[in-house]
């Protein structure tokens, strides 16, 4: 304990959507940091206990029903507008997911936590099935949304106050039970008197808000800040009111790292009457200000890691995740150790990444040693931007001495420091599986982002690490701006040629990021132009115009059938199932069945729903009628966003009057306004 003892009791959330498979570091560092200054703290993973909350079998029922009462509603008009067509649309292709999917639930998620049924490539494959048709459902039910365990989106979610308090509705939020039926409750018996909210991804962001919104009004007196890096990259690009209005129902925010800022602010409020000031002088502390709007006083965006305790995981529900053993993640480094690749906006940072850190070797065979011991488990993930190799290998050479019989994973960047003896040693020291940012393998993509590498390098990495028996996983992404068809298909040539020493692959789509070198310097990489839509009070979408596109359409179409088909050789799933890359059930598989485990499942162990589907049901408007509305769907919000370049819920509502309505069993007729009941 302490000397400097703070009478205070926070409580430190970490809001949804994310993966429910093991906990994040977030929550748990800050803990590991604050409980040893007089910090009372409560943790709490709101993401894995709303998840738990919905994917049950009478919430899972009660959705079905509204799904069913929709549907009934829906086909009773006489026409249908935009909206609604979209709407029915939705409702029908899950109609019979909704009917068998509260009846399996509680078998899949009994498999996901028992290795019997877990390492049952079959029995998973269902399981998966099971709960990601419930999270259609739950989707559904509240459409129009998106959701899933990396995203939670409505059409104008953090647009402007009015639609953030409209997604925070009881009757759009698929959380609102959880929230107002165990959260609240649970923090009013607690008494807590400052609640953080731990805002790390994207997909974080819209249910952190509606959180925000419903917690203010619950407990008026306590003091809600948000910090981490989905919202530090929010707030950075803002200034005075724009800042101040971003905060919405939070009294603070942190930006960067958020260790030392807030034990200060814990201290401050625990002064507050004192010296009333006092969280002003605070730095890296977004305020209010009456004059300006709200401020933020600079301070260090990094913190000195070598000086932080371990992660503390203790009050975490440890024993409900997902998962059949424990996954603990633990930053034995943080920021990136390359720090220059060009498309690269991630982390606690202004721009780029942030600086590179490393604890001590012996500090990290300390922490990994008594973490294991104390929560019985040998699995790890070293969770970082990228560990520099050669600390990486030093760590390995310590874990084997020390005899520790860990298994973990990690991301690190393929380069020729990673020799056949190197990778040798990593394994010896733990390594089960390493993810590689390979990116491209055109040469001249790879010195237009100034990775820093070859495709030779990069192959030669994965050879040495697969033949040394560590899960070699490759991340590349395509479209970069001026990246050729051709370019882009050499990266799928690379994998092709690699794949007996490739362990699992994952080939996404350039995402202009603000931060990054790109986003800062466009006429460099090809850009015509870069904007924001008017309406967008936040910022957070990022558009762009290449000067002269790499691609025309017919390219894009030929690029995914052929990726379609590259695919097929391995058993691939989305984030965070056995398949994808850097999750706790890809690094048990790894473990269980070797590097080889999702080459030799391909093909094999696709998944059904556990439950009997009800018959298939057929609209009277006709399904191909309504699939119609998703491309106008898409034309309306290219229209928005490209051509007008102002996003509204008005502007969104006149073109959505223009689509004809939709009558059964005819023609679609043009019609305007409201569609008739």
């Amino acid at each position: 304990m302490s000397i400097y003892s703070v009478r205070v009791k926070l409580a430190l959330i970490y809001p949804p959507a994310c993966d429910p498979t093991a906990p994040y570091p977030a929550v748990a560092a800050l803990a590991g940091f604050l409980r040893p200054q007089g910090i009372e703290v409560l943790p709490i993973d709101a993401n894995l206990e709303g998840f738990l909350a919905l994917l049950q079998r009478e919430p899972l029922a009660l959705l079905s029903d509204r799904i069913e009462r929709r549907i009934a509603s829906l086909q009773r008009r006489r026409a249908l507008d935009h909206q609604s067509q979209l709407d029915l649309l939705t409702l029908l292709r899950v109609r019979g997911e909704a009917g068998a999917v509260p009846g399996g639930i509680g078998a899949a998620l009994d498999v996901l936590r028992a290795s019997e049924g877990f390492y049952d490539a079959g029995l998973y494959a269902d399981a998966v099935a099971t709960v990601s048709a419930g999270l259609r459902v739950i989707a559904a039910a509240h459409a129009p949304m998106q959701l899933d365990f990396t995203a939670y989106r409505t059409p104008f979610a953090l647009t402007t106050p009015d639609e953030i308090a409209r997604d925070a509705d009881s009757e759009r939020d698929p959380f609102d039970g959880y929230l107002t039926g165990e959260l609240v409750p649970r923090l009013r018996r607690a008494r807590v008197d400052a609640i953080g909210l731990s805002v790390c991804f994207p997909g974080q962001l819209v249910p952190a808000y509606s959180f925000a919104l419903k917690l203010k009004a619950a407990f008026p007196e306590a003091h809600l800040v948000a910090g981490g890096p989905a919202i530090t990259q929010v707030l950075l690009r803002l200034q005075g009111r724009a800042l101040a209005q971003a905060l919405g129902s939070f009294d603070s925010a942190v930006v960067f790292e958020g260790e030392h800022t807030l034990l200060a602010l814990c201290r401050a409020l625990a002064d507050e009457r004192k010296t009333p000031r006092a969280l002003h002088r605070i730095p890296n502390l977004v305020l209010r200000d009456p004059v300006l709007g709200a401020r933020v006083l600079p301070g260090p965006p990094a913190v000195d890691l070598r000086t932080l305790p371990a992660p503390d995981f203790d009050g975490l529900p440890l024993d409900r995740y997902l998962s059949p053993h424990l996954l603990l993640p633990y930053d034995p480094s943080r920021g990136c150790y390359w720090g220059r690749c060009a498309f690269c906006h991630y982390g606690l940072a202004a721009a780029g990444t942030a600086c590179y850190r490393e604890r001590a070797v012996d500090t990290v065979v300390e922490h990994l040693g008594a973490l294991s011991v104390r929560h019985n488990t040998r699995f790890f993930y070293l969770s970082q931007d990228s560990v520099a190799p050669g600390m990486l290998c030093r760590l390995a050479d310590a874990l084997a001495k020390a005899g520790l019989d860990l298994r973990w994973g990690t991301d690190l960047r393929p380069e020729p420091y990673l020799t056949p003896e190197r990778c040798q040693g990593l394994r010896r020291g733990g390594a089960i599986a390493c993810s590689l940012g390979v990116e491209s393998a055109s040469p001249r993509v790879l010195r237009l982002i100034d990775k820093g590498i070859t495709p030779g390098c990069a192959a030669t990495a994965v050879r040495n690490l697969a033949r040394a028996g560590i899960a070699a996983e490759v991340m590349c992404f395509s479209d970069f701006p001026s990246e050729t068809f051709t370019e882009a298909m050499a990266t799928l040539a690379f994998i092709e040629r690699h794949a007996p020493h490739i362990a699992a692959f994952i080939v996404g789509r350039f995402e202009l990021t603000h931060g990054s070198r790109v986003a800062r310097d466009p006429t460099r990489f090809g850009l015509r132009e870069i904007w924001t839509v008017q309406g967008d009070e936040l910022g957070t979408a990022l558009f762009f115009a290449e000067r002269k596109p790499g691609k025309r359409d017919r390219d894009r179409v030929r690029l995914e059938r052929a990726l379609e088909q590259l695919a097929s050789g391995w058993l691939l799933r989305s984030y965070p199932w056995a398949g994808s890359l850097s999750t706790a059930h890809t690094i048990f598989y790894y473990d269980h069945f070797g590097p080889g485990a999702f080459r030799d499942l391909a093909g094999q162990a696709r998944g059904r729903i556990l439950g009997k589907l009800p018959a298939s049901r057929f609209s009277r408007f006709g399904l191909h009628k309504l699939a119609r509305a998703q491309q106008h769907e898409a034309e309306i919000w290219h229209e928005m966003t490209h051509v007008r370049r102002q996003v509204s819920r008005q502007a969104y509502n006149e073109l959505a009057a223009q689509v004809p309505l939709l009558r059964p069993g005819h023609r679609r007729a043009a019609g305007r306004g409201t569609t008739p009941r």
